[in-house]
Order: structure tokens, then C-alpha cells, then sequence
């Protein structure tokens, strides 16, 4: 009997060890795929385009490589970056009404034609529906939670559907209307750990979690999921809201890639914040890490209602200089496996032209958003890596620090790089490098007291 159970267990054994064989397979096949639809999407593009060269080949974030991306502070070579504040005819911005009208206008075309694209005439509206409530309590707190699920009206194109989630939670002591921090993120972490789990890339025991210190300080959060927006992946353009807008078609080289439909999003998640009478929507922040940084610096930069920013680990094509050579480059952002998340007119930085061809840089972004204030975090390069350029990331806080001066505001205190944990927190342009991976995990309580002096909390 012995002796069967042992044959019959080495069965069930071979029998799960090759379901684990075809689900890997099953997956292979499904990234396989994605690659090859990009990779068409890509081709398309560039016919519209009518480019026909290669693009230039995007360097490695493995150090072994040949073609290893820089590291090197000593190896950055000289740029120039576009004037903030000289117009695209040569005058110089004096004044603030100059920066309102003739300046940022210029700022906002030149992003939305070479980079993030425009948003299209008509997008469909979005009914937002409380799917479930629950009351429940974050370590001691007791927060009332909101599911909702923001449907976008398809009426004209049955074939592709949006639902918006997002997840809202407000203190249940709160008196009034309470700020909330909206984080571009995951409702189910795919990221989540087991208790016992040692700190990981992605989190941090520093501090406590997020929901629970603004829960502290009486405010709310929310979370809103930009995979059900638009999917990341980049198969997905002809889905998701692009796709709907688009009637499954591919998108002329000027409309919106994946980071502004994120924005258009976040936009109409603060349409039905304005709605509910226990949220200030004159007190509304957006947060994210990565590429999600990437999206809540785009929602601000282009919602003037955000009124304070969290941009963690941005990097390129976010809150970091492209025109350094260091770390990721415009041609791994142009490559066929992330071109999506911009216009197609990105593209042309990578191949017929360069990347100084480019009318505007991250320093302009960060400029969108003044005089709101803004904190850029970034992760230790011993743990987060190099490759989302901490050091740029900082410079464009500097270089933006004319416009908030302009419009009679401080921005960063300093333009000599600071030693990893300072906190330049004087200014509407705040940053600080933390000691923890690629996380804002440990400079929440730095953002929740910077933030404090604008919202009087």
C-alpha cells in the first residue's frame, strides 16, 4: 500500500510539475504575444511617420553590458536645456501674465505634440457608480471605504468597455470636508508580502503605511488603478480608453499615449471628488512611484485642481532631465516595448532626429504645475539602482525654481545636490533622496509635514 501511495504521489507530483511547465509556457506564449503587437504598433507608427531608419538601440541597465547605460557622474557629457522662460519667438518672460499667457500655452503644445500627445476632441463621459461600502478599521483607525467604478459611456463603439476603479477612503471622525491624497496604484498589490517576508523593493518598514499616516493627520486616500484605464502593456491601444475613443483603430501620431490617458483619468476621478461633500477638492493631491509618477506628474502638470504634488522615483520621461546621459534614455522610453506611453512623435527623438532636437525637457513639466508646490522623492542608488537618475531628477527642481520665483514663489533652496536623507523641504519645489529601494514609502512623514504649511492641517 506503501509502495502505491509512493508511485501515486510521484504522479501527482509529475502532473503538477508539468502544469507548472505549460502555465510558464502559457505565459512565455502571452508575453510572446504582447511583443509582437507592439512591436506591429510600432511599425505603423513609424509608416505614419514616414521613418524608415532604425532607431537608435536604448543602453542597458546591466552594468556588464557592452552597452551598459552611464553611471558615471564624470561621464555626463555638457547639454543645453529649452529657457523656461524665453518664448518660442525669443522674448524673455518678465511677468506673470506673460508666463499665463504666452509661455506655459507654448510649454502645454510643445509636451502634448513631441511627448505625452493630445487628449481628443470628443472622449466619452464617465457615470461613476459605488460598486460596495465598507467600514473598517486601518490599525486603529476607523475609515469609511468607497468602491467605485467609473463607466465610460461606449454607446458610440459597443466593442471596447471602460471601467474605471478607483477605492476612496475618508476618517469616519472627520467634522468636515477632509484633503485626500489620491495615489495612482494597486487596490490588490501585486506586490504584497506576508508578514514575516523581509523588506522589499517595493516596501519599506521605515515608516508606518501611508493609509494609516494620513488617517493620523485626519485626511483621506484614494486609489485609483490605471491598468482600467488603459493596460500598460501596450497591446492594449487598440483597447482602453484610446481604443474606445479610437473605435479600435490606431492612433494618429499626435493623440494621447498611455500616461495621459492615466491623467484623463485621474481627472475624472477628481470630477467625482468635487461631487462628494466629504472631500475638499480644494485640497486634493496625487501621488505614484515609477511610471506611475510619471502619471501624477502629467495629471498635474495638465489638471490645475491638484493642488499639491508626490512624484516618487519618475525618473525619464517623468521628473528627470532626458537630455542626461545617465541612467534610462529617450531610446529605451521610444523602443517598441514602451513607446506607448507617450505620442508617436516620440519616436523621432530615437531615430531621424535627437534628443536635444526636443522643445522641451522635465524641467518644464515640474513648471506646468508652479505655482502648486511639488515634492520630488527618489530612492538610495544603493538599492533603487542609478537608473532613474536620482541627481536629474533634482536638477529639474532646479531649473524649474524661475517660474515658482516668478510667480512669486520659492522653489528649491539649493542647486548643490544634497547628501542622501536631507530633506530641502523650504520651497514649493521640495525633493528629498531617501535610504530605502523604489518606494515614497520612507519619505511619507517628510511629505505629510511639508504638505501641512499649504493645507493647514
Amino acid at each position: 500500500m506503501s509502495k502505491l501511495r509512493s508511485v501515486s504521489d510521484i504522479f501527482i507530483l509529475s502532473i503538477f510539475l508539468l502544469s507548472l511547465c505549460a502555465e510558464a509556457q502559457e505565459g512565455k506564449s502571452s508575453q510572446d504575444s504582447i511583443y509582437k503587437l507592439n512591436y506591429q504598433h510600432f511599425m505603423q507608427m513609424k509608416h505614419q511617420l514616414g521613418i524608415t531608419a532604425k532607431n537608435r538601440q536604448g543602453p542597458s541597465g546591466d552594468p556588464t553590458d557592452p552597452n551598459a547605460a552611464n553611471f558615471d557622474e564624470s561621464k555626463v557629457r555638457s547639454y543645453v536645456l529649452p529657457e523656461v522662460l524665453v518664448s518660442n519667438e525669443g522674448k524673455q518672460i518678465n511677468t506673470s501674465r506673460e508666463w499665463w499667457e504666452i509661455r506655459r500655452p507654448e510649454i502645454v503644445e510643445d509636451f502634448e505634440t513631441s511627448i505625452y500627445g493630445h487628449l481628443p476632441d470628443h472622449i466619452p463621459d464617465v457615470k461613476w457608480n459605488i460598486v460596495s461600502k465598507k467600514d473598517t478599521l486601518i490599525n486603529s483607525y476607523p475609515v469609511s471605504e468607497l468602491f467605485l467604478e467609473g463607466l465610460v459611456d461606449n454607446s458610440a463603439y459597443p466593442a471596447v468597455e471602460v471601467k474605471i476603479e478607483l477605492l476612496v477612503g475618508i476618517p469616519k471622525s472627520a467634522k468636515k470636508a477632509v484633503p485626500l491624497v489620491m495615489e495612482f496604484g494597486f487596490i490588490k498589490s501585486p506586490f504584497m508580502r506576508a508578514n514575516d517576508e523581509p523588506d522589499s523593493y517595493f516596501f519599506s518598514s521605515y515608516e508606518p503605511k501611508w493609509k494609516q499616516q494620513l488617517l493620523s493627520q485626519n485626511m483621506g486616500y484614494a486609489i485609483l488603478v490605471p491598468s482600467s484605464i488603459q493596460a500598460d502593456n501596450g497591446a492594449g491601444l487598440t483597447s482602453g480608453i484610446i481604443g474606445l475613443v479610437n473605435h479600435g483603430k490606431q492612433r494618429k501620431p499626435d493623440e494621447w499615449g498611455v500616461l495621459r490617458a492615466w491623467a484623463w483619468g485621474a481627472s475624472r476621478a477628481i470630477d467625482y471628488f468635487e461631487t462628494n461633500p466629504k472631500i475638499d477638492e480644494n485640497r486634493i493631491a496625487v501621488e505614484g512611484v515609477s511610471r506611475y509618477g510619471k502619471a501624477a506628474i502629467v495629471s498635474m502638470a495638465f489638471d490645475q485642481r491638484i493642488s499639491l504634488g508626490f512624484f516618487g522615483s519618475a525618473g525619464a520621461g517623468g521628473t528627470s532631465l532626458l537630455r542626461r546621459n545617465f541612467g534610462e534614455q529617450i531610446e529605451n522610453l521610444a523602443s517598441p516595448g514602451e513607446y506607448h506611453w507617450f505620442c508617436g512623435n516620440f519616436i523621432k527623438y530615437a531615430s531621424v532626429m535627437e534628443t536635444q532636437d526636443l522643445p522641451v525637457d522635465a524641467h518644464q513639466l515640474i513648471a506646468l504645475c508652479a505655482p502648486r508646490p511639488v515634492f520630488i522623492s527618489a530612492g538610495s542608488h544603493l538599492i533603487e539602482g542609478h537608473w532613474v537618475d536620482a541627481k536629474g531628477m533634482f536638477l529639474s527642481g532646479v531649473y524649474a525654481t524661475p517660474v515658482y520665483e516668478l510667480l512669486g514663489k520659492k522653489g528649491l533652496e539649493t542647486s548643490g545636490f544634497p547628501k542622501m536623507g536631507t530633506a530641502l523641504v523650504d520651497g514649493e519645489i521640495a525633493f528629498r533622496q531617501h535610504a530605502g529601494g523604489h518606494s515614497t514609502g520612507p519619505n511619507w512623514s517628510t511629505w505629510i509635514a511639508w504638505a501641512s504649511k499649504y493645507w493647514q492641517f
